[in-house]
């Protein structure tokens, strides 16, 4: 074990998979100090965190924290979610969202992912050179979740400013962030009472609807911390996941070939990207209710443990190769999602989005290139998820041509 160690640096930013490897293989269970100073336990092997996940011991109500990182200072109309819930709350609020994300639902979404995917493509086809991000990975869930929950248009693009206040705060402007959760909430609150006068066919309507039918079902708090959830999870991890995948194989030359060669995207390339790209680096922290031990480490109660979901997804005693991309890759048990009762329900809507977007921006653009060198790639500061703030890429030969001399000169 390690003790009083600070990974979190500029080195662990750009590439956080070889601070994982060294700490895994120093150890188990690491004592860390995150970014602001609050220490917490890190667990790093597959097993124990495969384990940890599905430990009822281990709560993930704040309440169960005895100082130290708890995440997010939000206020008790955005903090009542799933995130912040043990059973019994935790089993009523998931059975309730569980009707968004059913098999059926999701699986009707496909035409309108593709539809706007093919829309976004249109507009980036009439350029040399494109930026992944801004001009796709971001409207593209944008407008997926923003339908799902019956958020106007013209109101979306908001929800991104202000989660980049949040998931990568400027130290300079310490009051951005808390800036940021006031304009949520106020927006949810307004969103909120706009279904309860004039409802529609979305999913927040029949939220609010069950609200108001049943007070036992669901509060007022856990409503809006449900929109601000199903928002905040379904749109930044798509994001992340759609940008990551596209880099992931551009630098897997041989990947991206198999997959140009196919006309769609196998379920194996899928579960691959998941575990070797997403942007989650640990599950939600976690709080022992008792004195606990992992990997042979004691853990206090109340103290905070970081899960290492992405350290587990490569770790060699578990899949073979791990720092390989391998899209033929069969045996693939990964966390990207978690495990247990917190298992994440968005996962086929993820999964749908990821394959949609990245079969069509790679059969459209076969000769994708990156338009400057890959060191020079801007990453979001962020300890808890890897995820770029750009990706500019060329989108023809001749101009990926152009820039491959300009950066060899």
């Amino acid at each position: 074990m390690i003790r009083s160690s600070a990974p979190f640096d500029a080195a662990y930013l750009a590439d956080p998979h070889a601070v994982h490897r060294r700490l895994r293989e120093a150890g188990p269970v690491h004592r860390v100090e995150l970014p602001g100073g609050a220490a917490a336990w890190l667990v790093t092997r597959e097993s124990d965190v495969r384990e940890a996940l599905a430990d009822s011991r281990l709560s993930i109500d704040k309440r169960s924290a005895r100082g130290g990182y708890s995440g997010f200072a939000l206020p008790p109309a955005l903090d009542a979610n799933l995130l912040n819930l043990d059973p019994p709350d935790h089993t009523r609020l998931r059975r309730l969202v569980s009707h968004a994300f059913t098999r059926g639902r999701i699986g009707g979404l496909g035409p309108r992912i593709q539809d706007e995917a093919e829309r976004l493509l249109d507009e980036m086809a009439g350029c040399d050179r494109a930026d992944v991000i801004a001009d796709f990975a971001i409207p593209l869930p944008m407008a997926v979740i923003g339908d799902l929950l019956g958020i106007p248009e013209e109101d979306r693009g908001r929800f991104r400013g202000w989660t980049e206040s949040l998931l990568a705060p400027d130290p300079a402007r310490p009051q951005e962030a808390k800036l940021a959760i006031t304009r949520m909430e106020e927006f949810l609150l307004e969103l909120i009472e706009h279904k309860r006068a004039a409802p529609s066919d979305d999913f927040l309507s029949d939220l609010v609807a069950v609200r108001d039918e049943d007070n036992d079902k669901l509060t007022e708090d856990e409503l809006v911390s449900l929109a601000f959830l199903i928002f905040w999870a379904g749109y930044q991890n798509s994001v992340d996941l759609i940008g990551n995948g596209v880099l992931a194989l551009l630098d897997n030359p041989d990947q991206l070939a198999r997959l140009q060669a196919s006309p769609d995207i196998s379920d194996e390339a899928i579960e691959e990207l998941l575990r070797f790209t997403h942007p989650s680096q640990f599950g939600i922290r976690r709080f022992p209710t008792e004195n606990i031990s992992i990997g042979g480490v004691e853990i206090p109660a109340g103290d905070t443990v970081l899960l290492g979901v992405a350290s587990a997804n490569r770790d060699p005693d578990r899949f073979p190769n791990p720092d390989a991309l391998d899209l033929a890759r069969t045996d693939n048990p990964h966390l990207a999602f978690g495990h247990g009762i917190h298992y994440c329900l968005g996962a086929p809507l993820a999964r749908l989005e990821a394959r949609i977007a990245l079969r069509s921006i790679l059969h459209r653009f076969p000769a994708l290139a990156l338009a400057v060198p890959r060191a020079e790639l801007p990453w979001r500061p962020s300890f808890r998820e890897h995820g770029l703030r750009a990706l500019p890429v060329t989108l023809t030969q001749d101009s990926a041509a152009t820039t491959a001399r300009a950066t060899a000169t």
